[in-house]
C-alpha cells in the first residue's frame, strides 16, 4: 500500500535541528567527542521537594483518571502566583487555563483566532513552534525583525498599515527564544496601543521569566496598564524549574480568549497527570528560593562562556536573561557554515540563526545547558580550532 501524506504535511518538511541531528549521530559514530549546545532544554534536574512530591502521590490510587481541565487549586496557585510576583489580578475561575505545556499552547492558538490566509505577526527570529501554529491554522505570518539596533524589539511603526489592519494576532516573546533580549514597560505599552488600534489578539510567551541575571526581572506582559483587555500570558515549568519532561503550562488574562483556547482544548485531551499538576504547585508556592540558585548557575555559566569567548575574540554581548546566547559569526562566514565548521573543527554543536527566521541569518544559537567545566572545553576547543581566523575579530 502507498502511503500518501496530507497537503498540509508539504509545509513539514526536514528541519535544520533534524538535520544537525543526523550530522551529529555521524560524527559520534566516526569517534568524535561532541559538546552539544543546540539543544534548549535544562541539563539539571528539578528541586527536590519537586521530585519528592511526584514520588508521593503516584502512589495514591486516586491520581489516575482524567483530570479533564485541571485542578481548582493549580489555577488558584497561579491566579496567587501572578499577585504575588507581578502585582496581578487574574481570576482563576476564568482567566487562568491549564495547558501540557506551553508548545501545546502555542501550536494550538493560531487555530483558535486565525482563519486560512489570514496574517499573524510572528518575531523575527522566533520560537519555531510559532511558524507550525501558523501553518497548522492556513494563516501566513509576517515576520517582525528583531535587529540589534532596535535592542532586538520589534517596530511596529515599521508595520505598514495594510498589514496591521489585515493581522488576527502576534506573539511576542521576552525573554526570548533565541533571542534573549528583554522588554520594558514602554514597548509593552506600545503594544497594547498598537492591539487596541487594530484589534491583534496578543500572545507573550513568558516561558523564560525566571532565568534573568543581575536583578533585571522580566516584566509580565499582563502588568501592562490595558494588556488584559488585548491578549493572554503563556508560561511552563521546563526553563523555569528544570520539568521539561513533566508536560504543564499555563494560559492567563482576557477571559474571552481564555474561553475560545478552553473551547479547543476540551476538543482535544484530557488534561495534565494529577501528579504532574500537584509538583507544579508546589513549584509555584515553594520555588523562589530554587529558582534563585537556578538563575545563578545560569548567570555562571553565561560568565564562563561570553568571557571566555571575548577572551579569545568572538565579540559577543552578555544576555540579561534565558539559557541561550545569541552570537554574531564570525567574518566570512554564513549562519550554516559556521555552524557545520564548529561541528567540524571544534567538536561543538549550536543552532544557525538563519533556523528560526531569515533575519537570524548572521547569527548562531548556544545553549547554556553544560557545566562551567564543559563550557571551558568549549572555549579552549573553539581557540585551538583556528574556527575563528577565517575573518577578522568580531
Amino acid at each position: 500500500m502507498k502511503v500518501r501524506q496530507s497537503k498540509r504535511m508539504e509545509s513539514f518538511q526536514t528541519s535544520i535541528f533534524s538535520e544537525l541531528a543526523e550530522y551529529k549521530k555521524k560524527k559520534l559514530k566516526e569517534g568524535a567527542t561532541l559538546i552539544d549546545l543546540s539543544i534548549g532544554s535544562p541539563d539539571l534536574a528539578p528541586p527536590s521537594f519537586i521530585k519528592d512530591t511526584l514520588a508521593s502521590e503516584v502512589l495514591h490510587d486516586d491520581q489516575y483518571g482524567y483530570s479533564i481541565t485541571g485542578s481548582s487549586e493549580f489555577n488558584k496557585t497561579v491566579a496567587s502566583f501572578y499577585a504575588q510576583n507581578y502585582d496581578v489580578k487574574v481570576e482563576a475561575d476564568d482567566e487562568v487555563l491549564q495547558l501540557m505545556g506551553s508548545q501545546d499552547g502555542l501550536v494550538h492558538f493560531p487555530m483558535v483566532f486565525a482563519n486560512s490566509g489570514d496574517l499573524v505577526l510572528v518575531p523575527d527570529p522566533g520560537y519555531t513552534a510559532y511558524a507550525v501554529g501558523i501553518e497548522m491554522a492556513g494563516a501566513t505570518p509576517y515576520f517582525m525583525p528583531l535587529k540589534k539596533k532596535n535592542h532586538f524589539l520589534p517596530d511596529l511603526s515599521a508595520i505598514p498599515e495594510a498589514i496591521a489592519s489585515q493581522a488576527k494576532m502576534m506573539f511576542l516573546n521576552f525573554p526570548g527564544n533565541p533571542v534573549p533580549a528583554l522588554a520594558n514597560k514602554e514597548f509593552f505599552a506600545e503594544v497594547v496601543a498598537f492591539a487596541k488600534k487594530y484589534e491583534i489578539i496578543v500572545l507573550h510567551d513568558f516561558a523564560y521569566s525566571e532565568l534573568y541575571y543581575e536583578g533585571n526581572k522580566p516584566i509580565s506582559f499582563l502588568s501592562v496598564e490595558g494588556a488584559m483587555e488585548v491578549g493572554v500570558e503563556m508560561s511552563s515549568f521546563s526553563k523555569n524549574y528544570n520539568m521539561a519532561g513533566s508536560r504543564i503550562g499555563y494560559l492567563a488574562g482576557n477571559k474571552e480568549i481564555i474561553k475560545a483556547m478552553h473551547q479547543l482544548k476540551s476538543n482535544l485531551d484530557y488534561g495534565v497527570f494529577y501528579p504532574i499538576q500537584k509538583a507544579a504547585i508546589k513549584a509555584l508556592k515553594q520555588g523562589s528560593s530554587f529558582c534563585e540558585i537556578n538563575r545563578k548557575i545560569y548567570e555562571a555559566r553565561r560568565d564562563v562562556l561570553v568571557d571566555g569567548l571575548n577572551a579569545i575574540g568572538w565579540r559577543i554581548d552578555k544576555p540579561d536573561a534565558g539559557m541561550f546566547v545569541w552570537a554574531q559569526v564570525p567574518n566570512g562566514y554564513s549562519s550554516f557554515e559556521f555552524t557545520y565548521t564548529l561541528i567540524e573543527k571544534a567538536n561543538v554543536v549550536v543552532v544557525p540563526g538563519h533556523a528560526f527566521g531569515p533575519t537570524g541569518e548572521g547569527y548562531v544559537r548556544i545553549a547554556l545547558v553544560e557545566d562551567k567545566d564543559r563550557l571551558k572545553e568549549v572555549v579552549k576547543s573553539i581557540k585551538t580550532s583556528g574556527v575563528l581566523k577565517k575573518g577578522k575579530k568580531t
